[in-house]
This record gives C-alpha cells, sequence and structure tokens, in this order.
C-alpha cells in the first residue's frame, strides 16, 4: 500500500527585516518623488515564503503625509510632499511588515523596524534686511521697511551715514549654513554720490550733493556663494540745508490767562490782555528771515 504524506506549511515564523533601525539624512530642497530608503534595504524575509504585506506610520506630530511606501507589497520609501526645514528638522517613521493583509481573520506575525530621518537644511532663502516683519505664521517670509537718512547740500560726510531703523544689514535666513553676504549699489545713484562697504553694507559718500532733494538708493545683498540668492532694499537719502544753530524760545517766560468754565479747546489769553490768545514762538537763525 503507498501512501502520499502531505506536509503543510504551517504560518509559525515571523517576518525578518535585515535591519531594525536606520538613519536618513534628507536634504531639505530634495525633490517630491524622490526615494528616500531603497526597497533592498527595507525588504523583509519569512522562513514560510509567505507574502509580505507592508504598512508605514510616522510617529512625530506634525509629520504625517510627507513619506510613503511605493506600494502594500513594495516597502521603497519616497518623498511625498515638499520638505521644509522650519516645520520639522526630524522624523521617526515605523515600516510594519505582515505575513497577512490587514484585515485578514487569519493570524498573523509582524516584525517592524524603524526609520529615523533627519532633515538637512538647503540654501533655499533669499537673504533679509533686517529689521523685518514676519507675514506668515510658518515665519518664512520676513519683510523689511525702506532705510532712511539726511546729508547736508554741499557737504561730504567722511563717516558712514546714520539710517533709520538702522545701518543697513542682510543675513543668510537658512541659518545653519548663514552663507555671507556682500552689499552692492544697484540703483538710484547716477551721479555716484555714494558708496557701499561690499563686506559691512555701511553705506558712505564719495562727493557732496549738490542739489536737494532725495536719492532713492536701490541695495542689494547677495550670498557670496550663490549670485541667484539675493534680496533688494530702498534707502532714501535727503539732501537737506545745513544746521548751525538750535531753535530758541523768543521768550523764556510766557504768561497767559484763562477764564472760569471755559470750554475745551479755547484760547488761553495773554495775560493781561484778555482780548489777545497767547502765542508761543520759536525761532533758528538758519532761517532768519522765517
Amino acid at each position: 500500500l503507498e501512501i502520499v504524506v502531505t506536509i503543510l506549511n504551517m504560518n509559525d515564523n515571523s517576518p525578518v527585516f535585515k535591519q531594525t533601525n536606520l538613519t536618513k539624512v534628507v536634504p531639505e530642497d530634495t525633490k517630491v518623488n524622490a526615494t528616500i530608503v531603497a526597497r533592498e534595504d527595507l525588504r523583509a524575509t519569512d522562513a514560510d515564503l509567505d507574502t509580505i504585506f507592508y504598512e508605514l506610520t510616522a510617529i512625530a506630530p506634525g509629520t504625517d503625509g510627507y513619506f510613503a511606501i511605493k506600494g502594500v507589497n513594495n516597502p521603497e520609501i519616497y518623498l511625498q510632499k515638499a520638505l521644509d526645514y522650519e516645520k520639522f528638522k526630524l522624523t521617526t517613521l515605523v515600516l510594519y511588515a505582515r505575513d497577512r493583509p490587514v484585515g485578514s481573520t487569519d493570524t498573523a506575525n509582524t516584525a517592524t523596524t524603524t526609520i529615523n530621518i533627519f532633515i538637512e537644511q538647503a540654501d533655499t532663502k533669499s537673504p533679509w534686511f533686517l529689521p523685518c516683519t514676519f507675514i506668515n505664521t510658518e515665519n518664512s517670509i520676513c519683510i523689511s521697511s525702506p532705510y532712511t537718512g539726511r546729508v547736508n547740500i554741499s557737504m561730504m560726510s567722511t563717516e558712514p551715514l546714520i539710517l533709520e531703523p538702522g545701518p543697513i544689514y542682510a543675513i543668510d535666513p537658512d541659518y545653519t549654513l548663514n552663507e555671507k553676504i556682500m552689499y552692492s549699489i544697484v540703483g538710484g545713484d547716477a551721479d555716484e554720490v555714494f558708496s557701499v562697504d561690499a563686506d559691512t553694507g555701511n553705506l558712505t559718500m564719495n562727493k557732496a550733493a549738490t542739489s536737494p532733494g532725495s536719492y532713492l538708493l536701490q541695495v542689494m545683498a547677495t550670498q557670496v556663494n550663490n549670485i541667484q540668492k539675493y534680496s533688494i532694499v530702498s534707502v532714501e537719502i535727503k539732501v537737506i540745508n545745513k544746521s548751525d544753530y538750535l531753535p530758541y524760545f523768543e521768550s523764556r517766560i510766557y504768561n497767559g490767562t484763562v477764564f472760569v468754565g471755559l470750554a475745551q479747546r479755547s484760547f488761553v489769553f495773554q495775560a493781561g490782555d484778555p482780548l489777545t490768545p497767547l502765542m508761543i514762538t520759536a525761532v533758528d537763525d538758519d532761517f532768519p528771515n522765517v
């Protein structure tokens, strides 16, 4: 009597990953759909020769949706959404490998591997002139106000000009890179009255301004390592007449009279002259005919 015995493969082995913990450094400017971890580094094996089903989850808050796997049977991890170093700098992913599909009523064995993703800041932002004001909640866009200053007509200052709200200064907002900034005047100075120090941003004069009015300079801050990363700010320099004298009051003491019961914004009258409003006047010897 010939007896044929068939051995049924029992599901008594769990999937096994080649590595249970991986670390990857991903540049911030990585293109969407780029592979982050190759399939060969993530594929699990099963001694029972079962088909492996994969699932990827992000356990760091606020990092869902950035990384995904190619398919339920393909564990290759790719970038699904553009990264932003300001939003998060690292995340942890957990990849599950099961020998039964999700939702199956059969007993399933599961293995996991952890993938630590560190985001490397890339040179994505142009310089910011300071001070500036953030206009979005992510603090990724900062708008600066124009600089202003004054010079005396027909006089050349030998010192850096004093500006408001402060000296010309720009930074690289990709602060972990902190690329060097250089400055230049790119408009508004056809007569070449002014110069800007390429390294410090100090604004100085080459010669005196000979006519009243204003210069509206355009100053550019450029990254030394990448001239395509630049910003431009306006600098208004007003040309005024020199002031040699301080203004002063014509009298050291003014005496006035008010009457009980007067309404608000009523005139105060000169003491001893109830019909003439009190006048407080000052003069400036720089303008003797005014």
